[in-house]
């Protein structure tokens, strides 16, 4: 079971797993496609990537122009300031912000889809992402 965070850009998902924890440490589930899906996060995900950041990092604004892509992310070690912001120009958002606290601790995952940039700063000492 997973959910979803409203923001003020709808399209952009904060996801917060169920998370099993106990004395010996803790368990979730950080992808299952149909329970992404029933939370309209539908994509054929091609690539995974894993970087290490230190404090006060900025990384981004990413994003694509020809072949657009979504991004299923989250913080496996340490803490960030995550923003998506979108870059569609049809949309009726264009140019709006969102940003939201990622961590290890808080286990929270975020959909940003195509046709938003996207970047994050790391506020912790360092930060998987």
């Amino acid at each position: 079971m997973m959910n979803v965070v409203a923001t003020a850009l709808p399209d952009v998902k904060p996801i917060e797993p169920r998370v099993f924890g106990d004395a010996r440490g803790f368990f979730f589930e950080s992808y299952n496609r149909r329970a992404l899906a029933a939370l309209g996060v539908d994509a054929e995900f091609v690539q995974d990537n894993h970087s290490r950041s230190a404090r006060n990092v900025l990384r981004g604004l990413h994003y694509q122009i020809r072949q657009p892509q979504g991004k299923l992310v989250r913080v496996v070690a340490g803490e960030v300031l995550d923003v998506a912001v979108d870059v569609r120009r049809s949309s009726p958002t264009f140019g709006r912000w969102v940003s939201f606290v990622l961590s290890a601790e808080n286990k929270r995952m975020a959909w940003i889809p195509a046709g938003f940039a996207h970047g994050f700063l790391v506020r912790s000492e360092s930060a998987e992402f």
